[in-house]
């Protein structure tokens, strides 16, 4: 990861944590290597899931587990630990996933968070696929796994989670309203 990764990663985590109190159990889904989870102190038992996730390479944080493996299905098993969440994060995650796997996603999303609960989703700009590869090409990025992006429109997100009872109460353009901060709430009934 390249300085300016890291850079763009952290302005969206700074973003995200806005939204996160001391206490919350949060699961992050896509963590890539946990970086989130050192912006948030005193947390509640909180778990980091990602398929690509290098075991040996995560921090040791105080609450947080991290699972290797797709969301929902690496909570959802047989061998897994029923756990709530008060939040759930997805950061820069909505471009990889394709339009058949929304269901499951959104379905996880309500069994995993409990009601009342927030579920916070940065969404980049079709755009940034665009700016990404010419940066890449110059070697100022490694691209954050940018050939899975598919094109995801970040205006879709808000009907996406709306059929399972998330009701949006916050969105926010930044990075030069190049990405898209997206806050839901569970419904509280």
């Amino acid at each position: 990861m390249t300085f300016l990764d890291r850079a763009l990663q952290q302005w969206r985590m700074r973003r995200a944590v806005e939204y996160l109190k001391a206490g919350d159990r949060v699961l992050d889904v896509g963590c890539a290597d946990g970086t989130l989870f050192r912006h948030i102190h005193e947390l509640g038992e909180s778990v980091g899931v990602d398929p690509n996730l290098e075991l040996g390479n995560t921090p040791e944080i105080p609450n947080v587990r991290f699972i290797r493996g797709l969301f929902p299905q690496a909570l959802l098993s047989d061998g897994w630990p029923r756990m709530i969440f008060d939040a759930i994060t997805m950061l820069a995650v909505l471009v990889h996933i394709t339009a058949d796997q929304y269901p499951a996603l959104v379905n996880g999303c309500a069994r995993l968070l409990r009601r009342g609960g927030s579920l916070i989703i940065t969404v980049p700009s079709p755009a940034v696929d665009h700016i990404l590869a010419i940066l890449k090409t110059m070697r100022l990025v490694h691209g954050m796994s940018l050939e899975q992006h598919h094109g995801f429109e970040p205006h879709h997100t808000a009907g996406i989670f709306s059929t399972h009872g998330f009701q949006l109460v916050a969105h926010h353009r930044f990075q030069l309203s190049l990405n898209n901060l997206f806050v839901f709430q569970r419904d509280a009934v």
